[in-house]
């Protein structure tokens, strides 16, 4: 199997060189890298050609505008070639096993269309700060599952011929792209959890959701959730109606609340263990 390690910058050209290491580090040797940059103003596509050079590996293009993320995640994967891709933030790094662990759930169980792992937080010298205790396997096939609260997170693998089957990822999202994907993955396969830490992430002030951009990340990610219930033709979550149009972020988040709440979360974990035990 070919992993294509997918790459979206945004001026952050100066933090690629750790990010570059790190995938030539992988244990798993039958990678590509493709890398789409959204019209950087910094220096960014001049740094990333000094250093994959002329190595056939990495794919450099470059937008002739600034599309956004959306646009710019959905379009890597079409540039792919691989079987699974994943993608990774130029400003952060993957460890050593990261893509090996993925491709061996991939190969071994056939229904499993997205792996993921567990990140920790770093500060901006990669030394780990915090690890994402709360990554943990999900329940499969439940039609209320969305991520709420936040447990698939990366590292993310994905078969690639089963999402460019599917829904792709909504261009119009400027942050949350990512939540779309697991949703529309999630809707038509099982997703796998591989418990270790594999994904490095670097906390800066110019992270796309961090800081002054939280407000903007939930509003996104509340829209991913509506638009996902409406594929899924849901009309009341927990006995409550849920909203035609999109308008009020607090609104989605309201109508699941109750998935935070103790016997929520002891059914999740009870449906999780029987569905180990009979997969």
């Amino acid at each position: 199997m070919k992993f294509s390690v997918l790459i979206a910058n945004y001026n952050n050209g100066k933090f690629f060189k750790d990010c570059y290491e790190s995938i030539l580090a992988q244990e798993y040797k039958n990678w590509e890298v493709v890398i789409i940059d959204d019209c950087s103003t910094d220096n960014s596509i001049e740094i990333i050609k000094s250093i994959i050079l002329d190595d056939e590996r990495f794919k450099l293009y470059i937008n002739s505008s600034n599309y956004g993320v959306g646009v710019t995640k959905a379009e890597l994967i079409e540039k792919a070639s691989g079987n699974i891709c994943g993608y990774l933030d130029p400003d952060d790094i993957i460890k050593p096993n990261a893509l090996k662990s993925a491709v061996e759930i991939m190969e071994k169980k056939k229904e499993v269309v997205l792996t993921y792992s567990r990140l920790a937080k770093c500060d901006e010298n990669l030394n780990i700060l915090k690890e994402f205790k709360a990554a943990m396997q999900v329940p499969n096939g439940q039609k209320t599952f969305f991520n709420f609260p936040i447990q698939i997170a990366p590292f993310v693998a994905f078969r690639r011929d089963i999402y460019l089957q599917g829904k792709k990822i909504n261009p119009e999202l400027k942050i949350a792209e990512d939540q779309d994907l697991y949703f529309k993955m999630y809707e038509v396969g099982k997703v796998h959890f591989i418990n270790q830490t594999d994904y490095l992430y670097r906390a800066h002030a110019g992270g796309i959701s961090q800081n002054e951009n939280k407000p903007k990340s939930n509003s996104y990610y509340a829209r991913s959730i509506w638009e996902a219930m409406q594929r899924r033709n849901i009309k009341k979550i927990n006995g409550k109606t849920v909203p035609e149009s999109y308008t009020d972020p607090r609104e989605i988040f309201d109508l699941l609340e109750y998935q935070n709440r103790i016997p929520f979360r002891i059914k999740k974990k009870i449906t999780v263990i029987l569905q180990n035990l009979f997969s």
